[in-house]
């Protein structure tokens, strides 16, 4: 299951929760953007699960991230 993540930062904490961040298991891509989001990241995971435990207990848990919403893939 592949999902895009969009985060919002706090300022000031950005390299520290980007690097945090790229170093998570089943994060894949990192990147800064301009607008209402600060970053965007693709992750994986096998299951609905395991990608709510990859967002829940560690992307939302750097310090540094504000808010995240989720864009779960699908095939139509």
């Amino acid at each position: 299951m592949k999902t895009f993540v969009l985060c919002k930062l706090r300022p000031g904490m950005e390299q520290k929760a980007v690097s945090a961040i790229r170093a998570i298991d089943g994060v894949n891509e990192v990147y800064m953007v301009f607008g209402g989001w600060d970053m965007i990241l693709s992750a994986e995971a096998d299951t609905v699960d395991k990608l709510s435990n990859l967002i829940v207990s560690r992307v939302r848990a750097v310090d540094g991230v504000a808010a995240t919403e989720t864009l779960v893939t699908t095939n139509l």
